[in-house]
């Protein structure tokens, strides 16, 4: 299954980034999980329900969205990585 994994950092705890994500991507029909890491940024992975042409196009949209982030977040950096995973995710999770 097409799976974008992304990392942000910047001010992106304790300003409600998590939920956001978690409401965007469920917005856009995506499956995966993000959670908070130690170091301060927020990393997790995406999948998009069809793996084509239009599943790529909503895993751009989700990391464009990541760049900007909810109102009260300061985005310095967005890393993204394409990859393949057999594991298909349900739904779209808040992890700890």
């Amino acid at each position: 299954m097409r799976t974008m994994s992304f990392r942000v950092t910047g001010l992106v705890q304790g300003v409600w980034f998590r939920g956001w994500t978690q409401l965007t991507a469920q917005d856009l029909g995506l499956c995966g999980w993000v959670r908070n890491l130690p170091d301060g940024s927020v990393a997790g992975q995406a999948q998009a329900r069809e793996d084509s042409d239009a599943g790529q196009e909503l895993l751009a949209r989700f990391a464009e969205l990541l760049r900007q982030g909810p109102p009260s977040a300061r985005v310095a950096r967005v890393e993204t990585e394409l990859c393949e995973l057999p594991e298909v995710f349900d739904g779209f999770q808040v992890r700890r």
